[in-house]
Order: C-alpha cells, then sequence, then structure tokens
C-alpha cells in the first residue's frame, strides 16, 4: 500500500536502501531464532513447535512482502534502471540465499523432527521460488548501455556471483530451479559481456559447470546401474526411467552451457585448462571402449551418450585453440591413471581429426611441439600420440574396438586401437601441410627406435603409407635415412629389429632404379653394410639388383671362407666368418628353387663349414655357438641340397649343445632345422645315424620347461610330422606319455584352461607396469642409438617434399579391376598349359570357367544397355 505512493526517483534513497538491508537483518535474526531453539523441538513440546512455525510463517511474509517489492517496480512500462532498485536484488539475493540453504539443510536441522514443520517449510520454499522467478524476469527486462557506471557494473556482477553461489546450494534440490538459474546466470553474462568479462570469477563459474556435469553425469550412470540390475530397461516409461531422462538432459544442459561459455570467455579460461582435460578424460573414460565403462541398455546408452559424449567434440573444439591447452594435453611426462590413458589416446586422436579445419597458428600450435626454451615444454603431436598409444598395454592386448570407417559397399565394422589410430594417422599425413613434414619424420623415427614393439609397428605403418602416398624419391630418401641408422647399431638390439622390419617393408617400394642406388650407397660386398642387408628380402628387389646383391654377398662369403682356410683354420677369424654367413642367409632365404646357381654355391660353402665343424669345441667357444646357430638356419632353408654326412654332422653339435645350457635362440635354430628335415627322405646307409639322433632330440626338446622353447618344439615337430617319410620317427619321439599327451593337445587344439575374461584383465593389468620398467631398461642401454644419433642423422638429410593428393578417378578403378582379372587369367592359363605340369586339373574347373564367361558376358550387355 505504501510503495505507490513514492516515484520511481525516489524509490531507492527513500525506501529500499533504508528498509530492504533491515528485512534482510531481521529475516537473519529468525534464522538464527530457528537455530538456538530447534533443538528442544518435539511433538510433546506444543508451545516450542508454535513458535517455531510462527517464525516461519513471518519469514514468508518477509519474502512475500519482497515479491510485492519486484511486482511492483516490473508494473511500470519501462524496466528501470539499475541504479534506480540496486538494493533490491542484492537484498532479495541474500534472503534467497538464506532460505534455500534452510531448506536444504532441514534434515539435519531439524534432526528427524521434520515432520512437525515440513509443510512449513515447503510453502517457504515455494514462496522463496516464486520471489526468484520475479526478481529474474524483473532483471532480465533491464539493460545496461556501454555507458554504464562503474557501480551498475558492480551491482550486475553482484548479482551473477550471487546467483552462482545461489547454483551451488540448489543443485540437489529442485532440477527446474537449478537449469532456469544457470541459464539466467550466463545469459547475463553473456548479455553485458563487454561490460564484465574482466570481473567475473570465470574459474568458479567454469569450475561449477564442470562439476554439476560431472555430478549429473555420474548420476546417470547410478540410476543406470540400479535400471539394469531391476530389470526395468524395457520399460522406458517407469519413473526411474523417466528420472533417468531428467538427469541425462541436465547432464546435456550443463556440457552444452560451459561449451558456450568457453567459447564466449575462452581467453579468460586459461588457467583452468587442466580442469577441461580431467572433465574430457573422466566422461570419455565411461562410455566404450573403456575397460571400466559399464556395459548398459542400448536406450539408456543412447541418451547418456547425447548428454555426455556428443557435447566433448563441440568442447575440444573450443580448445584447440589455446595455448595452456595444448600444454596440459602435450606434456612431456603426462602422468595419467590407468583408465584415463585410454580416453588420451582417443582425445589426441580427436584432436588430430579436427586440425584439418583449424587455422594456421593452431597447426603449428599442435604439430610442432615446443621450439624455445622459454615455453611450456610439450610435444609435437604425432609423438604424442605414438606415447599415448604405447601406455595403453591393456586395451591392445584385449583387445578393445572402436567403429571403422565405412567403405564402399562395405558395412561398418569393429576395428582394433591399432587399427583405428593407424586409419587416422594415414588420413592426417595425407593432408599434413609440407612445412610440417620434417616434425613428422622425427616423430616416426623416435617411434620406431623405442622399445615397446607394437609402437613401433604402428609407426612402420604409418611409416610405408607415407612411403607410398608421397613421391618415389621420398621413399629412396626414407630408405637411405633407415639404412644409415642400421649401420649405426653396433650391437644386436631392439632398435635393430624395428628398423630391420621397416627396410624389409619399403624396400618393396621403391622404384628399380632407386633399389640399385641403394646398392650403389650401401654395396653388400662390404661387411660394414651386413647390418643394412641382412634385413632385406631379395623377392623385393628387381631382377638385376637381386643378381648383384647375391654375386655380391657369395663372392664376399667365398672370400672369407678362404681367408679362413689360409690361416690354418683359426678361431680368431670366426667373426669374420659369422658376418659373411649372415649376409649368406639373406640371399638363401629369397631362393624358391634349390637348383639355382647362387644355392648350389651357398650349399657348397655351408658343406665346407660344417665339415669343420666339432661339437667339443662348439660347447667351449661362444663365437662357435654363433656359427652354428647361422649354420643352422641356412640349413633349414638349403636342407635338399645337404649331403646326409653334413647332416650327421650338424645332429651331432645340436645334441652337444642340447644336453647343456645354451642359450634360447641356439635352440630355437636347431628346432627350425630338425623340422625342415622331415622335407627330405634319408638314404638307407645314413638312416640308422640320422633318424635315431632325430627322435632323441625332438623328444629332450618336447620335454623342455620352457614355455617358449616348449611351444616352438610342439611347432616344429608338428612340421616336420606332416610331411616326412620317416614315421617311425615320430612314434619313437613320443616313448614318454607326458609328451604324446602335450603333443595329441596341441595337435587337436585342446585348451587346458581357459581363463575368465575378469582373470585376464587383471593379469593384463599387473604385467603393465613390468613391461614398462623392462622397456625402460631396454633404453638405457649404451649401446643403443641415442635420440641425438638419430636426430643428427634425419638432419644431415634434407627430405624429398611428399606428393600432392590425387583423387583415384573411376577410370582408374575400372583399370584396377580389369588388370587384377586379365592378371589372375593369365595366371590360370600358365598352369593348365603348362609342360611340366603333369597333375591334371580338377573336374570343376569347367563349370566354374563358364560361370566366369557368364559373368562377363553380363558385365559387357549391362554396360551396352547403361
Amino acid at each position: 500500500m505504501f510503495l505507490p505512493h513514492i516515484g520511481l526517483s525516489e524509490l531507492e534513497d527513500e525506501c529500499f536502501s533504508k528498509i530492504l538491508p533491515k528485512a534482510v537483518t531481521v529475516f537473519d535474526s529468525m534464522m538464527k531464532e530457528i537455530s538456538d531453539q530447534v533443538g528442544g523441538l518435539s511433538s510433546q513440546n506444543t508451545e516450542l513447535c508454535a513458535l517455531l512455525r510462527n517464525i516461519l510463517q513471518a519469514m514468508m511474509q518477509i519474502i512475500d512482502a519482497l515479491s510485492t517489492c519486484v511486482r511492483h517496480v516490473g508494473s511500470f512500462e519501462e524496466a528501470p534502471d539499475l541504479d534506480a532498485i540496486r538494493s533490491l536484488p542484492t537484498c532479495i539475493l541474500k534472503v534467497l540465499r538464506e532460505t534455500f540453504q534452510h531448506c536444504k539443510e532441514s534434515e539435519v536441522v531439524y534432526c528427524g523432527r521434520l515432520s512437525l514443520v515440513a509443510d512449513m517449510l515447503q510453502g517457504l520454499f515455494k514462496e522463496a521460488y516464486s520471489l526468484q522467478k520475479g526478481l529474474l524476469e524483473l532483471l532480465d527486462r533491464m539493460s545496461l548501455n556501454s555507458s554504464a557506471s562503474e557501480e551498475e557494473v558492480s551491482d550486475i556482477v553482484t548479482v551473477i556471483h550471487s546467483l552462482l553461489d545461489i547454483c551451488s546450494i540448489i543443485s540437489n534440490l529442485d532440477i527446474a530451479l537449478h537449469a532456469n538459474t544457470w541459464k539466467f546466470l550466463i545469459k547475463q553474462s553473456l548479455k553485458y559481456q563487454s561490460l564484465v568479462e574482466e570481473h567475473l570469477h570465470h574459474g568458479d563459474i567454469s569450475t561449477n559447470l564442470c562439476e554439476n556435469m560431472l555430478a549429473s553425469f555420474h548420476n546417470c550412470l547410478e540410476l543406470a546401474e540400479q535400471i539394469k540390475h531391476a530389470g526395468l530397461q524395457e520399460t522406458t516409461q517407469s519413473p526411474e526411467y523417466r528420472l533417468f531422462q531428467k538427469t541425462a538432459k541436465m547432464c546435456r544442459f550443463f556440457a552444452n552451457t560451459l561449451v558456450h561459455y568457453i567459447k564466449e570467455f575462452k581467453f579468460f579460461l586459461s588457467k583452468y585448462c587442466s580442469s577441461f582435460h580431467q572433465l574430457y578424460l573422466q566422461v570419455i573414460s565411461k562410455f566404450p571402449p573403456s575397460l571400466c565403462a559399464p556395459t548398459l541398455p542400448t536406450a539408456l546408452s543412447v541418451d547418456l551418450n547425447a548428454g555426455a559424449l556428443v557435447p566433448m567434440d563441440a568442447l575440444l573444439l573450443q580448445l584447440l585453440p589455446l595455448r595452456p591447452f595444448a600444454e596440459v594435453v602435450l606434456q612431456q611426462d603426462l602422468r595419467l591413471s590407468p583408465e584415463h590413458e585410454l580416453p588420451q589416446c582417443l582425445l589426441l586422436v580427436s584432436v588430430l581429426g579436427q586440425l584439418a579445419t583449424q587455422p594456421e597458428e593452431v597447426l603449428q600450435l599442435w604439430y610442432t611441439g615446443s621450439q624455445f626454451s622459454e615455453e611450456t615444454p610439450r610435444l609435437p603431436l604425432y609423438g604424442a600420440l605414438f606415447t599415448s598409444f604405447r601406455h595403453c598395454y591393456t586395451e591392445r592386448k584385449v583387445p578393445v574396438l572402436l567403429p571403422g570407417v565405412m567403405m564402399k559397399g562395405q558395412a561398418q565394422v569393429q576395428v582394433t586401437l591399432h587399427h583405428h589410430i593407424c586409419v587416422q594417422l594415414c588420413a592426417s599425413v595425407a593432408a599434413l601441410p609440407p612445412v610440417y613434414f620434417p616434425v613428422l619424420e622425427r616423430c616416426l623415427v623416435d617411434a620406431v627406435l623405442q622399445a615397446d614393439t607394437h609402437t613401433a609397428l604402428l609407426a612402420t605403418d604409418v611409416w610405408c603409407f607415407t612411403a607410398r602416398y608421397g613421391t618415389a624419391e621420398l621413399c629412396l630418401h626414407h630408405v637411405l635415412l633407415i639404412s644409415q641408422l642400421l649401420k649405426t647399431c653396433t650391437a644386436e638390439c631392439y632398435q635393430s629389429f624395428h628398423m630391420g622390419l621397416l627396410l624389409k617393408r619399403m624396400v618393396f617400394l621403391m622404384t628399380p632404379n632407386h633399389q640399385m642406388e641403394l646398392v650403389m650407397r650401401f654395396p653388400p660386398s662390404k661387411v660394414e653394410n651386413i647390418p643394412v642387408w641382412r634385413h632385406v628380402l631379395l623377392r623385393a628387389l628387381s631382377q638385376d639388383v637381386r643378381h648383384r646383391v647375391e654375386t655380391d654377398v657369395i663372392g664376399i662369403t667365398q672370400k672369407a671362407l678362404i681367408d679362413w682356410q689360409n690361416g690354418g683354420y683359426r678361431l680368431g677369424q670366426m667373426d669374420k666368418v659369422n658376418v659373411a654367413l649372415l649376409s649368406l642367409l639373406v640371399v638363401v632365404q629369397g631362393q624358391s628353387s634349390p637348383e639355382e646357381q647362387c644355392v648350389l654355391s651357398a650349399a657348397r660353402i655351408v658343406t665346407q663349414v660344417w665339415l669343420r665343424m666339432s661339437s667339443d669345441q662348439v660347447q667351449t667357444h661362444p663365437v662357435l655357438q654363433c656359427t652354428l646357430q647361422l649354420l643352422l638356419s641356412i640349413s633349414a632353408i638349403l636342407v635338399k641340397n645337404i649331403e646326409p654326412q653334413v647332416i650327421c654332422q650338424a645332429l651331432l653339435c645340436v645334441d652337444a649343445l642340447v644336453s647343456q645350457k645354451c642359450a634360447d635362440q641356439l635352440l630355437l635354430a636347431a628346432l627350425e632345422f630338425l623340422a625342415s628335415l622331415g622335407k627330405i627322405f634319408v638314404p638307407p646307409e645314413s638312416q640308422s645315424q640320422i633318424l635315431p639322433k632325430l627322435s632323441s632330440l625332438f623328444g629332450v626338446l618336447l620335454a623342455d620347461r620352457s614355455w617358449l622353447l616348449h611351444q616352438h618344439a610342439l611347432e616344429a615337430f608338428s612340421h616336420f610330422a606332416e610331411v616326412t617319410n620317416h614315421e617311425e620317427v615320430i612314434s619313437q619321439s613320443l616313448c614318454i606319455e607326458e609328451t604324446k599327451t602335450k603333443v595329441v593337445n596341441y595337435l587337436s587344439k585342446t585348451v587346458n584352461a581357459q581363463e575368465d575374461l575378469e582373470s585376464r584383465l587383471q593379469r593384463l593389468k599387473m604385467e603393465t607396469p613390468e613391461i614398462e620398467q623392462h622397456n625402460g631398461k631396454l633404453e638405457n642401454n649404451k649401446e643403443n642409438i641415442s635420440n641425438k644419433q638419430a636426430a643428427e642423422v634425419v638432419t644431415d638429410s634434407e627430405p624429398c617434399p611428399k606428393r600432392a593428393r590425387q583423387e583415384t578417378s573411376a577410370e582408374e578403378e575400372y583399370s584396377r579391376y580389369i588388370q587384377t582379372a586379365e592378371s589372375a587369367l593369365k595366371a590360370l592359363q600358365t598352369l593348365t598349359e603348362g609342360k611340366s605340369n603333369t597333375t591334371a586339373p580338377p573336374q570343376w574347373l569347367e563349370s566354374r570357367l563358364k560361370e566366369l564367361q557368364s559373368l562377363i558376358t553380363h558385365i559387357s550387355t549391362a554396360r551396352h544397355t547403361t
């Protein structure tokens, strides 16, 4: 009744500023009175109960009076300036905060006696709810212009921060109230962005959004588990399911709100990028293929994906330009919990996919890594991705599965983590700006030279794609680089194995002229180049290059053998002989026919060395054990060209070694040789010397307690048994019943004990630190190639540019398919018309040819019709 008689211009000075602070004081005193008196509340103490209910009634009257003030101010045709009512929102927000706090803590405050005042508290909450709604509507009508005073800006900032404080209180009270308060808070922040952005507590706002999003997300997970266990997943109209949907919508609301807030205030949020990173990891870790993700019914999973997973891509897109975020994600020593290793890897893959649409400064931020000492150290994106993949040991072994790329005419399938990342990396390489190509090369070198073989294989796959996608000159440049690194390996190490595997694949991609250039740069006739050629498969070489390599290797081997003979077969020269035999092994591995000249030459060389081997000396001198290992590997390939007396000599040496504890790799070479003996028929005059010894060796090795040797012995014995003509060796090797049972179980693929999924998962998790420790020891070996050495080799040679991207035309697809068909038909013609082919074609061939003829006619008819 009093307010209408005061003009708007005098409302603040004459009424609100004088009365409202006192109303807040009275309201606070009532709250204190309740706190002081509530301890004696009981159903028997009717006087105290009446007193407390009266106090709560008086509090509602104060809130009602404040609502009247809001309605009165809102009744003006034009909304007043904030300065004209500045005391009103400030005091109301204080009352609202105290009211909501009291309602939230009511169970604790009234301690089991809540029923005595529950109706009053419910009424108090409704009055406060209505008051806040009216206040927010009033504030929404108001506006500040760019010339607003500092006091007005301070007032609106106070309102925003007060609402933020209220949001933290009402989060568990009412979903709608909570969401609407946040909506208004963000709306006001954006409405007055230019005025308030430097004054807002951005850290508090963003942190609260993150916490609310995660709280809603975890509530969804708990509700989903309850629904699943209760068997209610099919009842989408159940109260539990409806609550889950509401919670999922709140999760989506907070996630989208956070994304929008970051988009508008990203340059004020750089200090909180670590929180955003952790939010991303926590959310992704609860979705497949993460090993700690719950298995949910389809309907729940779809809602949860929309509520939490989908907004994460939008969140990442907003964070990409922020240098602090890149520094957090690309840390050199990022220590994560095991359940966050895979999410980190998937985060980096997502970054890789989103960079294609980013401006140059963002590409430089992520691709290059830190370049100056004053920068916060960060890895290049490719290096970080290989490092992250390395840490996903358990996920690689399970393996976890991800959606593959949809191809033309093919359904989408699930693929391994290796496959998924490899495809994404190759797609990124194809679109990579040339300026970042040297960074990619260094990352590939680092990844291949580190100790985890699976990570090295991933880098090898990407490197081979890079070579195929680029120019022939680029492929040559990389092959020369790899070869130089292999020469740098001074000892047998994992790095030589990784680089050798890469070289083996890369040589297949070279042109004949470039293969010849490789021969000229690293002549096989020189001993120091053997570490390079030992890894090359001769079938990868063109005919001329292959002949050149064979000639050089046979020549260097014969020379080493002559020098050894001229020196009186001295042990001091055996190292040179071993190097020559190693190169000879490269040659014989590439031969397909036992009649080829180089095979005959190699057989003569091997025979000469075998006849000089003594089982007594082999046990005494380690250098001869290396010789024996090489001889066994070569003889396994040339077994059809070796005389029986040489085989006898070899078996004597193997028997001498099996009786003592020797290196595993030597016994593995022996098993390879024993398996190859199934391909030959031993002459009757030599059977008494060879067959009993063969049975004895198989029997001993099959009974070996080492799982590695035992497994290889089973494989070798099965290969021998499949092709041998000497079946008595099989039965005589299995005299011991236990050995016989193991062989039978192996051949019948019988599994003795099946490990359940949970036990296997726990075992793999326990293996991870052990393997990391082992890899660390390997990388600390001083004989390895250091990163500095590798960097020097890479830097010394200027890389060739990569080839520009070319789209495959329809004409090229037709050409590729018709060439494949022509090649297959010509091979079939050669097989059926070959003079040396004495085997009659199978009976079904003619009918299949008629089917092919009909297919060709159909294709031709369809083409003319089209």
